[in-house]
């Protein structure tokens, strides 16, 4: 339980802060360029923002490889990787997690309606028109009841019996259910109600036991620490930075929407279990959920459109519990935020590259996603982001070499044998074979330069003859079994 707060704490959280205390920033003495860089911006961000404090990190092949802060908590003491925020609604990829681990289990399919497991939730309906919602509706925010954060943010401690109330007289819906996407923090509500029918547990247990104590999140709780070393809401008001007021809720229903405590230490264990989904999917033994259901949280399942975030315009959509962004400069970035009054919180990785970042902020609604985009800008600026790793394409790979092989000494037994049986109705071989012997005898006998998989099936040959001219061919396979080429193509 959380201790009693005492009266002098209570009259402090109504003092006004300013700015007139300096700034800490961590424990970062003689450092690399690229992590000077990520302290200028926590301060300027802390500054430009009015955000009282921030810790940030940086994680790296699964670990935390760096981390600092700016500003202090309420005793002077730095805002380091083990000081505790709220993170709001980040808490969703957490109850999108245990509830894909039930459907694992065989407690539920997704396309199940929540009603069939609450029954007490039949009276939430969508529009004339609509299906019955879903657990994948809810979990992909396409159930269609209104966007609620302002809302949602000041009753994450809604009893049963308040909930219920709102249950039955039926929500405010914005769309008919499956028709579009809506950002829902009732909905997560929803799902923790679906989790505690179906399995006699809260979801917040489900989380604690399943997820948080294998994965070494032992600083991460559903209630305020009981100790000093957490960070007290704050918000900008009439130019000054205030405590805000009133002090933060507590556990309640709509809880596994937003209601973890926790660390940047901590988070840097979830995003690289997250993402270790993503670098080495077959492992034999998993926590708490396979990897092949931690990529499915990482999918796009809700469309959202064009966003942009820190300069980065793209497509976006919803997951499970995650925000998934197809950046055109550093690919597949999955995220979520969270912000509540007094706090705002974000944490963002390149999939499958095993690079990520988490910042952590004590005022309201602090742009936290805005910073962590920009942690991934500098951190590819110099060179710290690795290449998106090639598909596994042993395969494709030896396709390609038999294509070029047949290129430079054409033979149509060869022919046959690499290729499926369309190839040459489509396109006959011996037309086939007067076109390789035109290629090389305008760039003579090829060779490879670089094989390009796009997938485990298709992918570039980048080729090279006696000329300084490239020649590129596309190639893909046919899923017949013995990897047999269904078709290429000359680029350019």
């Amino acid at each position: 339980m959380v201790s009693t707060r005492k009266a002098s704490e209570a009259a402090e959280l109504e003092e006004s802060l300013g700015w007139g205390g300096g700034w800490a920033v961590g424990s970062l003495s003689v450092i690399p360029d690229w992590q000077a860089a990520l302290q200028q911006l926590s301060d300027d961000t802390a500054r430009d923002e009015h955000v009282a404090a921030i810790s940030w990190g940086v994680v790296v092949g699964g670990e935390l490889v760096a981390h600092g802060c700016t500003g202090t908590l309420h005793d002077d003491e730095p805002a380091d990787e083990r000081a505790v925020f709220r993170i709001a609604s980040m808490t969703k990829s957490f109850t999108a997690a245990v509830v894909l681990a039930l459907r694992d289990e065989g407690v539920w399919q997704l396309d199940d309606s929540v009603a069939r497991h609450a029954p007490e939730l039949a009276t939430v309906q969508g529009p004339a028109g609509s299906p019955p919602i879903t657990l994948r509706h809810l979990l992909s925010m396409t159930a269609g009841m209104a966007t609620d954060d302002a809302w949602a943010d000041r009753h994450l401690d809604m009893t049963p019996e308040e909930i219920d109330r709102i249950y039955a007289a039926n929500p405010t819906f914005a769309h008919r259910t499956n028709d579009a996407f809506e950002y829902s923090n009732l909905g997560y509500g929803m799902l923790g109600r679906a989790v505690l029918r179906a399995t006699g547990c809260r979801v917040q247990e489900h989380i604690s036991e399943r997820l948080l104590q294998p994965l070494g999140m032992h600083d991460t709780t559903w209630l305020r620490p009981d100790h000093a070393h957490w960070a007290r809401p704050h918000r900008w008001r009439d130019g000054l930075l205030v405590r805000d007021w009133p002090t933060p809720i507590g556990d309640g229903e709509i809880a596994p929407m937003g209601g973890l405590w926790t660390t940047v230490a901590d988070l840097a264990n979830w995003v690289a279990w997250l993402d270790a989904a993503n670098t080495t999917p077959h492992q034999p033994e998993f926590v708490g959920l396979s990897p092949a259901s931690r990529r499915e949280m990482q999918r796009i399942h809700t469309y959202i459109g064009i966003g942009t975030v820190a300069g980065h315009t793209c497509p976006t959509g919803y997951g499970f519990g995650l925000n998934v962004r197809d950046d055109p400069t550093l690919g597949k970035v999955v995220a979520h935020a969270g912000g509540l009054p007094g706090y705002g919180s974000n944490m963002r990785w390149l999939a499958g590259r095993a690079v990520g970042a988490i910042a952590l902020g004590n005022s309201t609604y602090a742009p936290m996603s805005v910073m962590t985009m920009r942690m991934l800008d500098v951190l590819h600026a110099h060179g710290q982001v690795p290449a998106a790793p090639a598909p596994a394409a042993d395969g494709w790979v030896a396709a390609a070499q038999r294509l070029v092989a047949l290129f430079n000494c054409w033979n149509d037994d060869d022919a046959r044998a690499l290729f499926a049986d369309n190839v040459d109705l489509d396109d006959s071989l011996p037309r086939r074979r007067a076109a390789a012997v035109e290629l090389v005898t305008e760039h003579g006998q090829l060779r490879i330069v670089e094989l390009r998989p796009s997938s485990a099936t298709s992918g570039t040959i980048d080729m090279q003859g006696t000329s300084a001219q490239s020649v590129e061919i596309t190639m893909e396979q046919s899923p017949v079994p013995g990897g047999t080429v269904q078709h290429y193509a000359l680029k350019g």
